[in-house]
């Protein structure tokens, strides 16, 4: 099935021992942002049905470096992962499921049977109603064993950071570090090294005060003194896995929630009062003058927005959710998991960490200098329109007006020159390095994986040659008209909610935009017949779905309603003897998968 177990103490794991439990298969890898959210979503569940309820993670790697054994692990720690993992580098487990996104979800009952599939995030309900419906059916036929699962939690580690995610320097000059996977914040002094304060108690919560609580903090943005003044702290948390912004005061150690409600976005208003508007997974922050505010890479829905702290106001800054890499004015660039920004003068730039991108925000439009699409990364130098980098997550401007990468998956800090267009390596041999930061003449670097910060000495331009493309398979279609067919089922109880317009929703693009004579654009039918254009044999096709359903019981004064929301990335490949009908599951199980 797989190369090996994580969670299990050493032991394999075959479905056929789980028979009597409950089983849900999470498809995931450790850079999409849609398979972290599921991560959380499925904590409760698991805890409410643990003696029944055995949830096994296969994780399929969409990077080079996701493949490796020691990474995974690394991930699965860094985002407390409480079940059996199945490391499954060769794809083969997906391509058995004919998964064809991350994340997907599949249950099988108790006999060993597929009984429902979902894909994305926001399914948390329907399994919960799915998983009750199956242990009563199995309890009452006695093909329900209780019990403890698989599970075996590795032995915890010790490290005065654990997983730090970025960094800045305070106007005092100490470094402070968000400590991500220890929940909190750490300043430190010059040094990088000594303890100065720890601001959290470590636990995970969201609590405000002098005794915070934070979930997985990432960005950090010192705000300009006197804007720091009229508000009353100095510096901007993006508390990731909260969907907040915090506001710390350097002075008191105080912590404030500063934006957002603390609720997912999933849809609906992105513009209005900082209390009341919903962020998604917020990974980075920038205070960028030419806006008036802090931009905020907002990973979770492939966008970047802009929160004002004296006008205690969020806005949409940029991008439209789908994710891609589409240069185009802000409100119509696709993005792809924005996860680290630094502004110089009016330039704000940023690194999309699922496109391999490095990009910039100027003067109302959106520029790539690095960066291919979804499928393509690497470790290569050069000209910028031909060097490759593989998941980077942080990004700072040199003083020479350069520019550094944090390139994550190649464990390398890269170079990008403005002034000659060429890319350069600075460093290698950094474990997971998350961001980058100049301090006092010398590179300071956030080596993630290797729980501290780093000041790699540049052994100078190293010119590397590699260049990946995703080990994801591609999915065949037929020339000509493809029938398009996102399969959504509601969970039990519910039904589509029309009672304020179109209960659906799909918006289909392509790269390239060529790909597709007719069929593009949004629409209210799940359904579409595409057309795929003469000449092309590859390409991706970019669909964004929803639904909305509410309780099916008129009885019901205030229904519960849901909003169900995926995008895929298909990449595809165009063979006379391709099926005409590509089906995606959004929910339910389509029969003729």
């Amino acid at each position: 099935m797989g190369r090996g177990w994580l969670n299990t103490g050493g032991k394999d794991v075959r479905l056929a021992d789980l028979r009597g439990k409950v089983v849900l298969l999470d498809f995931w890898t450790f850079c999409c942002i849609n398979c972290l959210h599921v991560l959380d979503e499925l904590r409760p569940l698991e805890a409410e049905f643990a003696d029944v309820l055995v949830t096994i993670g296969v994780h399929s790697p969409k990077f080079v470096h996701e493949a490796d054994p020691e990474a995974l692990k690394a991930a699965v720690e860094r985002y407390e992962v409480h079940h059996p993992v199945l490391d499954d580098p060769e794809l083969t487990t997906w391509q058995n499921f004919a998964v064809k996104a991350w994340p997907t979800l599949v249950v099988v009952d108790p006999e060993g049977y597929v009984v429902h599939v979902a894909a994305g995030e926001g399914h948390v309900d329907a399994l919960r109603t799915v998983v009750s419906e199956l242990v009563a059916e199995h309890e009452a036929k006695g093909t329900l064993h209780r019990g403890d699962g698989p599970y075996v939690p590795p032995a915890p580690a010790d490290t005065e950071l654990r997983f730090p995610a970025k960094a800045i320097v305070t106007p005092a000059g100490t470094l402070l570090v968000s400590d991500s996977a220890h929940h909190s914040l750490v300043e430190l002094e010059p040094d990088g090294e000594t303890v100065v304060r720890r601001i959290g108690t470590g636990e995970r919560g969201r609590r405000d005060g002098l005794e915070p609580t934070f979930s997985e903090p990432a960005g950090l943005a010192l705000l300009p003194e006197d804007v720091a003044a009229r508000v009353g702290y100095h510096v901007v948390v993006a508390d990731t896995v909260n969907h907040l912004l915090r506001g710390l005061n350097l002075d008191t150690g105080e912590v404030t929630t500063v934006a957002g409600t603390g609720e997912q976005w999933r849809d609906g208003e992105t513009d209005g009062p900082a209390d009341a508007i919903h962020l998604t997974s917020p990974w980075d922050v920038a205070w960028w003058e030419p806006a008036g505010g802090v931009a905020i890479a907002l990973a979770g829905n492939h966008t970047l927005g802009l929160f004002k702290p004296v006008e205690e106001r969020l806005e949409r800054l940029a991008g439209t959710t789908v994710e891609g890499l589409s240069d185009a004015p802000l409100k119509d660039a696709f993005f792809a998991q924005t996860s680290g920004l630094a502004a110089q003068g009016d330039r704000l730039w940023l690194v999309d960490s699922e496109t391999s991108a490095l990009r910039y925000l100027q003067d109302g439009e959106v520029k790539t200098v690095v960066g291919k699409g979804l499928f393509d990364f690497g470790h290569r130098d050069g000209a910028a329109d031909q060097a490759l980098l593989q998941h980077p997550l942080g990004v700072a401007v040199l003083p020479d007006g350069s520019i550094a990468v944090a390139d994550t998956y190649n464990g390398a800090v890269r170079r990008y020159d403005p002034a000659t267009g060429e890319v350069s390596t600075l460093a290698t041999d950094i474990a997971e390095p998350s961001d980058v930061l100049f301090v006092d003449g010398e590179l300071v670097v956030v080596a993630s994986a290797a729980h501290r910060l780093e000041r790699p000495v540049a052994p100078g331009t190293k010119v590397l040659g590699e260049a990946h493309q995703v080990k994801r398979p591609p999915t065949v279609i037929a020339p000509g008209e493809l029938e398009l067919s996102v399969v959504f089922t509601p969970p039990t109880g519910q039904k589509l909610d029309d009672r304020y317009g179109p209960s659906t929703r799909l918006e289909i693009t392509s790269s390239p935009p060529e790909l597709l004579v007719e069929g593009a654009g949004v629409g209210t039918d799940l359904k579409r017949v595409l057309r795929i254009a003469d000449g092309f044999t590859d390409g991706v096709l970019h669909v964004v779905a929803q639904a909305a359903s509410c309780t099916d019981d008129p009885a019901v004064e205030h229904p519960v309603c849901k909003l169900t929301r995926q995008d895929w990335g298909v990449p595809v490949r165009v063979s006379a003897d391709g099926p005409n009908r590509l089906p995606l599951m959004m929910g339910g199980l389509d029969e003729d998968v």
